[in-house]
């Protein structure tokens, strides 16, 4: 079977069980084995994939790592691994010490459900404090199957890995700031971009002015960017299939007229509604798992739904026109209608949101 989609099938089975894992044991054998398993490696072979591994701290004798995938008896990847509702920021420590007592090039710290790749970027043989390279097992992205690729049996190579981590490592935190960013504009980066143009005096007073018009003008540009790209595939494959469909003389009138239509309606999801997408998420992931939520954008309002089940929506938001609002059913589904003056707002209803998650829990 295809890797990818394989890893998808699994992404699917761990958001079925995960919330039935009550054991760091449970989590091993039902998680985080498997998953490797699907990276090619043979875990029922102690010659191959070790579990309590010894790695000697100092004058500490018989400190053990969960696992460690060995390479011509030597280990190459050593793995932390938690129970999978445990927070992994409190035990990258453990994995650190291990880290610089064997001649392993990597370690990964996971609950199973999280996957925290280190090496040693920045000093030989001693752990980075930050991992090169992040996934979430419920959220398989395209560009998480590739690297994934560079850690199965088959393919793995230290220095090809190792080549690429400074860049993933580095590319990956810049996405990330630039996220925070485009969602809330720090001192800095407002400043910055308002000495670029501005000429006046810069006072708090100026940055706190520009900090709003910054951010949308950012997301502004990203999502015209955005459409524009749309925009140019679809003529693209409109110009294709026009061409082909000259081809086919027996139906040439149809389809030239079916590819001559003017298209009407397109569904575009703007920044702003994913942007509200992401604050109802945070603001309901006290009563439920983030990613249970789901959206889709339709050509009337932009809907969040629970478990991606049309009759399970928790809210619809309209943010196209002059006025925005905010859609909630009560308890018989009837639409109670909330206007808003920014997407800001939305935090203003969190319990209201949370009342209508609980009535499908």
């Amino acid at each position: 079977m295809d890797f990818s989609i394989q890893l998808k099938q699994f992404s699917t089975r761990i958001g079925k069980l995960k919330d039935q894992i009550q054991t760091e044991e449970a989590t091993k054998t039902s998680m985080i084995m498997p998953f490797f398993q699907i990276l090619g490696y043979d875990i029922f072979n102690p010659l191959e994939f070790v579990p309590e591994f010894t790695a000697d701290v100092g004058i500490k004798k018989g400190e053990k790592v969960d696992y460690a995938i060995l390479k011509d008896d030597n280990p190459i990847i050593l793995i932390e691994a938690k129970w999978c509702g445990e927070n992994l920021t409190k035990h990258d420590s453990q994995l650190f010490r291990y880290f610089g007592t064997t001649p392993a090039k990597f370690a990964i710290l996971t609950n199973g459900l999280i996957y925290r790749f280190y090496t040693d970027l920045e000093n030989p043989n001693v752990m980075d404090k930050k991992p090169f390279f992040e996934f979430n097992i419920l959220e398989i992205k395209d560009s998480t199957i590739q690297e994934l690729k560079k850690f199965h049996n088959q393919d793995f190579d230290v220095d090809t890995i190792f080549s690429t981590a400074s860049e993933l490592k580095y590319s990956s935190e810049l996405k990330t700031y630039l996220n925070q960013q485009l969602l809330t504009p720090s001192d800095e980066f407002t400043n910055f971009f308002v000495g670029q143009i501005y000429t006046g005096r810069k006072t708090q007073n100026t940055i706190e002015k520009f900090r709003d018009v910054i951010k949308n003008s950012f997301n502004q540009f990203i999502n015209e960017t955005m459409n524009d790209r749309i925009k140019t595939a679809l003529d693209q494959t409109q110009s294709k299939e026009f061409d082909l469909a000259t081809e086919e003389t027996a139906t040439t009138s149809a389809a030239v007229k079916s590819i001559s239509e003017p298209i009407e309606e397109k569904i575009i999801t703007t920044m702003e509604e994913l942007e509200s997408f992401y604050i109802i998420k945070s603001l309901l992931r006290e009563v439920i798992t983030p990613s249970r939520l789901a959206h889709r954008d339709t050509e009337s309002y932009f809907g969040v739904l629970l478990d991606d089940n049309k009759l399970k929506w928790v809210c619809r938001l309209q943010l196209d026109g002059s006025k925005k609002y905010l859609i909630i059913p009560d308890q018989d589904k009837k639409s109670i209608k909330n206007q808003l003056d920014s997407i800001d707002d939305l935090y203003n209803y969190k319990d209201n949101l949370i009342e209508v998650v609980k009535r499908y829990i």
